[in-house]
């Protein structure tokens, strides 16, 4: 009878143990699925909108882009090193004898940098340039566009079928030469991405 009663505590106990076991992992499981739900910082580039249409002048271009960079990016910024992003068009016209001719092409690039004295971001375009209160209202201005020209009347033909070659990258060529160097293993700093239009 002690020999039984010593049996059954010892299941008891064993059993008592494997639950608590299995509830650990199970906590675990909870735990992990919970902080791999929120990131800390999300970073990336998504390209939601783009459009081709002709027009009496030629063929304009609507885009939009969503920008996430990294911390490491908007930490350079704050440090004072400017960001460019470059968006650039090339239009082609399908030929089955030879390689596809490129009839036009069209690039823009925004300069985005941190003004610590105001607290400010400027975006500049060419000669023209623009303040904002916040990063997110910096980055608004730089990711989309309408009605951009991006091949004149005389470059296309109405009765001509076309493709457009899009892409949009956070240009590193144009950072300070010491800083390009470091950027090869560094992922924050590669953002773009591409698409191929058709325009019948």
């Amino acid at each position: 009878m002690a020999l039984f009663r010593l049996s059954l505590s010892s299941c008891r106990c064993a059993a008592a143990g494997l639950l608590q076991a299995w509830c650990s992992v199970v906590a675990g499981l909870l735990l992990w699925g919970l902080l791999s739900s929120q990131p800390v910082w999300a970073q990336g580039i998504e390209l939601p909108s783009l459009a081709v249409s002709r027009s009496e002048g030629g063929l304009n271009l609507d885009f939009e882009v969503r920008l996430a960079p990294g911390r490491t990016v908007e930490d350079a910024l704050r440090r004072g090193v400017p960001v460019y992003f470059t968006a650039e068009a090339r239009v082609f016209r399908p030929r089955w004898y030879w390689r596809d001719e490129r009839v036009a092409s069209a690039t823009r690039t925004w300069r985005v940098s941190y003004q610590p004295l105001t607290s400010s971001w400027r975006v500049s375009l060419g000669a023209f340039s623009q303040s904002f209160e916040s990063l997110d209202g910096a980055l608004g201005a730089v990711s989309r566009a309408s009605n951009w020209r991006i091949a004149e009347a005389d470059q296309v033909d109405a009765a001509e079928k076309y493709y457009v070659e899009f892409s949009y990258r956070l240009d590193n060529n144009l950072l300070p030469r010491p800083l390009q160097l470091d950027l090869t293993v560094q992922s924050d700093w590669r953002l773009s991405v591409d698409r191929t239009l058709r325009l019948e």
